[in-house]
């Protein structure tokens, strides 16, 4: 695991484990479809980390947090003076979220690349680390959250028994994922609709490379067989549009017509067109009728959100 000081010098980035530069393995970047990607384990995240992306998984933040009443977590655990792992954590929010709540907490985030903020309460790091790796820390933790991260995961049992090796007994899990088969209550989204092409064209290509599209049906059984207790599981449905009548709802789903409009390119562009070799062209029609279908009203698709909480026995 290795923690990045933004400001420090270029020797400062160097990973004594191996001799090689992270200044030239995390801070350095690939461009391609126009957009700019990780380029430390380069292939296990098939999407974006630019100022766009940024902005989509921050925004995307601030969805889940209303989706859970304007909760961070459904873990029923007291996290004052506890530590805490938060993992793939994207741009830190979350984190930062939880250490502004909870001063007396120890919080930690990680992921594949360094695009968390600088500027940051002094309870919470961050480190550049591959969760999918032997965990060889030494340190436990009382909490961990993991959220969004489908498509991304080669193993997830194998990342969920790590989790509860490096657990405090009697501590918590919690995993939270949308089931991402598109479906609508009024039949008003047909098999033959774009948005639910591109999300079969997403599942096929990341079924292809290893990392499944779809954990979210799965997580409460990998959760039982590792070994955690006192398991439960929450269903919330999460709209797409702005046509939902309850006002959360409808403020998420807005949420979701904008992660569809402004995120379908970070979507398709590596999966659908470096991983099935779909033509540029073929692509951007696609991407511009999702935007379409997502713009209407009319087609009142949704997903199922989901959060698995399991504790590591006493």
């Amino acid at each position: 695991m290795v923690e990045i000081d933004q400001d420090a010098p270029s020797s400062a980035l160097d990973d004594a484990s191996n001799g090689t530069s992270l200044r030239s393995t995390i801070v350095q970047y690939e461009f391609r479809h126009g957009r700019r990607y990780h380029s430390n384990h380069a292939g296990n995240y098939q999407f974006p980390n630019d100022e766009a992306e940024q902005d989509r998984l921050d925004m995307l933040h601030h969805m889940f947090h209303r989706l859970l009443y304007n909760q961070l977590f459904l873990a029923p655990i007291n996290l004052a003076g506890k530590r805490i792992l938060d993992i793939g954590t994207g741009t830190g929010l979350w984190a930062i979220d939880v250490g502004d709540e909870h001063p007396s907490a120890t919080v930690i985030g990680n992921d594949l690349s360094p695009i968390q903020p600088q500027w940051v309460p002094p309870n919470v790091k961050f480190y550049v680390d591959d969760v999918e790796k032997d965990w060889v820390e030494g340190h436990r933790y009382d909490y961990i959250h993991c959220r969004y991260l489908a498509g991304s995961i080669r193993d997830w049992p194998r990342l969920i028994r790590q989790c509860y090796d490096n657990l405090t007994p009697g501590g918590w899990l919690e995993l939270q994922e949308t089931a991402n088969t598109l479906y609508s209550e009024d039949d008003s989204l047909q098999p033959d609709s774009y948005m639910v092409r591109m999300m079969d064209g997403l599942f096929t290509a990341c079924h292809q490379i290893g990392q499944t599209m779809d954990p979210a049906p799965h997580m409460r059984g990998w959760v039982e067989q590792a070994g955690f207790k006192n398991t439960t599981q929450q269903r919330f449905k999460l709209p797409v549009g702005n046509w939902p009548k309850d006002a959360r709802l409808k403020e998420c789903g807005t949420f979701m017509r904008v992660n569809f409009v402004e995120g379908v390119d970070a979507f398709t562009a590596a999966l659908l067109g470096d991983v099935l070799g779909w033509e540029r062209d073929e692509v951007e029609l696609l991407n511009a009728k999702v935007r379409d279908e997502a713009m209407r009203n009319q087609i009142h698709a949704m997903f199922d959100f989901f959060v698995v909480v399991g504790q590591k026995p006493e």
